[in-house]
């Protein structure tokens, strides 16, 4: 069996670069707690352990001893990490694995397959890997064991279109519902309905006894959204995903092939997703291993022993990045001018993750617009700081893990005539905050639990 040690116990989120500010050495402190303690292998290693034949997860313990083949399949951008923890727990009883990660998020790993596809857009490559991976899970037997490795990204990265609906279809269906400002949730209820593997339709795929264990990227951790649910009960329904194309006011602009088949589901013409209380969705068991409040709650702690005085939002952020901006700044410095100030230094941790209805053709993502409006709501506020940063190392399609903004970014803009304001209009914010060089990039960090949002005065 592998000893733990095979790979390295430690995260491997390394900071490529963070601006010059005089809290430099204070904010890597943060985020390096922050993405430490999101550590899937860490978390998995803390959840699994193997002993003789019993296996246990969590609180709970399966017998293996009648379990011909352990399998392990998986998909997300953290699902080769959790691949090297789970070969550590169990060495050789793990006979083989396949896990598909974003582009550029590959690691090393001894018995599992790591293969790379496209994302957010699904693309050729993953198609080809979802085959693969459907295909190992159909190959199982009732005294088999499959394990699910599912993390952020999982959705894009298995694409399995539904008879009569192409990968271009699918594409270009995810491209507007990206752009108009749908909810995580609701994309995944569109995905679900024109996919053979989400919804459940991986665990309806194999006869195999299945374990999911879950790093949650969803505010609110349902099993049915993190990654579309390949192996989880779906209670949403096709009429649902039709309603959702409709109130974001992109049903006409969806391929007809999409249109066709989600109001044939509508009529009962094609099979619904899998269903709560059906036996297969009973024989599965899940667990989430780590999750956006593991993340918060570490920068918190760590900001604390700090010195700073520290207050953690009990609510995700959530909506439109520039308005949450407005309202996380607003209550930020509230806390320092109110009845009851709270005494400088001081730091207010979120985490949450919102969403962006872009317009046009520009270059950003949620983390860096959030602090592109901070920008203007702390703009002369002396010696504050704002931060938004994707735990995944990637905002949005750049290299930017996110952005990092000051009291003083406004100014700095204006004396560089750099027009922040057009840029946050048209998001196009990444080339604006490159230039004033506010961006943090950490590279893959081998996580994904949603976003952190920092506002700290000294």
């Amino acid at each position: 069996m592998l000893q733990a040690g095979a790979f390295p116990l430690t995260s491997i989120f390394m900071l490529r670069s963070l601006p010059s500010s005089p809290i430099q050495p204070l904010l890597h402190k943060l985020l390096k707690a922050g993405l430490d303690a999101a550590d899937p292998y860490q978390a998995l290693l803390k959840t699994l352990s193997l002993h003789g034949h019993s296996l246990r997860v969590g609180r709970r313990t399966f017998d293996l001893s009648h379990t011909k083949r352990v399998i392990a399949v998986g998909a997300g951008k953290a699902s080769a990490r959790m691949a090297q923890a789970l070969e550590v727990v169990l060495g050789d009883q793990l006979e083989d694995g396949l896990v598909v990660v974003k582009t550029g998020h590959s690691l090393a790993t001894k018995r599992t397959t790591v293969l790379e596809a496209g994302h957010p857009i699904p693309n050729r490559a993953g198609l080809i890997a979802t085959e693969r991976l459907r295909c190992l899970a159909k190959s199982l037997a009732s005294r088999d064991l499959l394990i699910v490795l599912l993390s952020g990204g999982a959705s894009s990265l298995l694409p399995a279109p539904v008879t009569g609906v192409t990968l271009a279809d699918k594409q270009k269906t995810t491209q507007l519902l990206l752009r108009c400002g749908a909810t995580i949730n609701e994309i995944n209820v569109v995905r679900k309905h024109l996919s053979l593997i989400k919804g459940g339709g991986l665990a309806a795929s194999t006869r195999a006894r299945i374990i999911t264990l879950v790093l949650s990227d969803v505010i609110g951790d349902d099993l049915g959204s993190i990654g579309s649910g390949p192996t989880a009960a779906d209670p949403s329904t096709f009429a649902e995903a039709v309603s959702v194309l409709q109130r974001h006011q992109i049903w006409p602009a969806v391929p007809p092939a999409v249109r066709r088949y989600l109001q044939k589901g509508q009529k009962g013409a094609v099979p619904e997703t899998l269903k709560p209380g059906s036996p297969r969705g009973r024989s599965v068991h899940h667990h989430i291993i780590g999750s956006n409040h593991i993340m918060v709650e570490a920068v918190e702690r760590v900001a604390r022993e700090a010195g700073l005085f520290t207050k953690l939002l009990p609510s995700p952020i959530t909506g439109e990045a520039r308005v949450a901006a407005k309202q996380f700044v607003e209550l930020s410095k509230a806390l320092g001018t109110g009845r009851a100030p709270v005494r400088r230094p001081y730091c207010v941790v979120a985490g949450g993750e919102t969403t962006v209805t872009v317009t046009g053709r520009g270059k950003g993502g949620r983390a860096q617009e959030f602090a592109a409006a901070a920008a203007f709501e702390i703009s002369g506020f002396s010696d504050a700081w704002v931060v938004a940063l994707g735990s995944d190392g990637t905002d949005g399609p750049t290299d930017a893990a996110g952005a990092f903004v000051s009291g003083e970014t406004l100014s700095r803009a204006k004396r560089s005539k750099i027009d922040l304001r057009t840029a946050l209009n048209r998001h196009n914010t990444y080339p604006a905050l490159k230039k004033l060089g506010c961006h943090i990039r950490t590279g893959p960090t081998g996580t994904n639990v949603n976003d952190l949002y920092l506002f700290l005065q000294l």
